[in-house]
């Protein structure tokens, strides 16, 4: 009897602790509460501190390491044997392979699968089940699903390793797109000096490259020229009134009154024209004979023949000149200095 109570005894003592075991694992594992006891986490995370203070600002960023290497302390279930106890830590070489497995997916190329946002410059990190997340996002996850599991496969207990994949792809694409637009700036600044140069085989380009020269030009000689354009007028009149009277002084000089063989040659280029209209009253000069002395009947109008071989009738050259400005006016239509001679035609 003393044997079996015994026993019986021993029994339920394996039964409460197996129970209490079991009941420890759930708290720990399914409930995720922090080990009761935490031991070298303050040592491991001085450790990290020393280490992060021998490296630069670029290796610190650079660098990829693990997120909680520590072992978790087995549970009392674990250590009985009730519960298989967790695998190992995973190897470098085992994370290399869950990075090119992760790489060949595009992972990081793609938007973090919890809040479908670039990673850009912000923390990323790598599950051992080769999936990729902000690792903000991966922590809100888990806090507010009160359980560690991955958000895309479902695994439990993984390992997450911070990496700069995302960053680093971020970086080139800037360095592309700043590329890009330098050598598409570059190209255009070039275009631009080229088209200054050389004319353009295109005929509405050529026209204003055309009028672009001839306004660059008429600026310069603006600019180059004397700032008072006012004075500057008035000396290109004074120019042209002082060439006009030189003019007007050399004609004077070559023109000598025409003889009586000279007036029967201008008579005969009259007849020859056909005109017998004055161009200053447009009325009507007479018949087409043109005798040489002056008549006296009342039905005849007196004609001034010009040695340019011009007619007019008397009154209306005389009032041409009595209106002229010039000393020695000139003749109406050819505007040269003239001699002439009064005649009268029959109408």
């Amino acid at each position: 009897m003393a044997t079996r109570k015994g026993f019986t005894s021993k029994a339920s003592d394996t039964l409460v602790l197996n129970s209490a075991a079991f009941q420890d694992h759930i708290t720990r594992n399914l409930l995720q509460l922090p080990a009761p006891f935490p031991r070298g986490r303050r040592k491991a995370a001085r450790i990290k501190l020393k280490e992060a203070g021998l490296l630069t600002q670029d290796q610190r960023e650079e660098r990829e390491y693990v997120l909680g290497s520590a072992l978790p302390p087995l549970t009392l279930a674990q250590k009985l044997g009730l519960v298989a106890s967790p695998a190992g830590r995973i190897s470098e070489d085992e994370w290399s392979r869950v990075k090119a497995r992760s790489v060949q997916q595009g992972d990081s190329a793609q938007p973090c699968a919890i809040c479908r946002e670039e990673f850009y410059l912000q923390a990323q990190v790598l599950l051992s089940c080769s999936h990729v997340f902000h690792r903000a996002c991966l922590q809100a996850f888990e806090r507010f699903s009160g359980r560690r599991c991955c958000p895309a496969c479902r695994k439990e207990q993984y390992e997450t390793r911070v990496i700069h994949d995302g960053a680093r792809l971020f970086r080139h694409q800037c360095a592309t797109r700043i590329q890009a637009r330098w050598r598409g700036y570059v190209a255009r600044k070039r275009y631009q000096k080229l088209r200054k140069y050389i004319c353009p085989k295109d005929a509405q380009l050529r026209r204003k490259f055309f009028e672009a020269k001839l306004q660059e030009l008429n600026d310069s000689f603006v600019r180059y020229c004397h700032t008072d354009t006012e004075s500057f007028l008035s000396d290109i009149n004074r120019s042209l009134s002082s060439s006009r009277r030189v003019f007007q002084q050399l004609e004077r000089k070559q023109v000598s009154e025409p003889q009586e063989k000279d007036w029967e040659r201008i008579q005969s280029q009259v007849i020859q024209r056909g005109v017998w209209d004055c161009p200053i009253c447009l009325t009507a000069l007479g018949s087409p004979s043109l005798p040489t002395e002056a008549g006296t009947s009342s039905h005849h109008r007196h004609t001034a023949l010009l040695s340019c071989s011009h007619l007019f009738h008397q009154l209306c050259l005389e009032a041409f000149e009595a209106f002229s400005i010039e000393s020695r006016p000139s003749c109406p239509l050819c505007r040269s200095m003239y001699h002439k001679k009064i005649t009268h035609l029959g109408s």
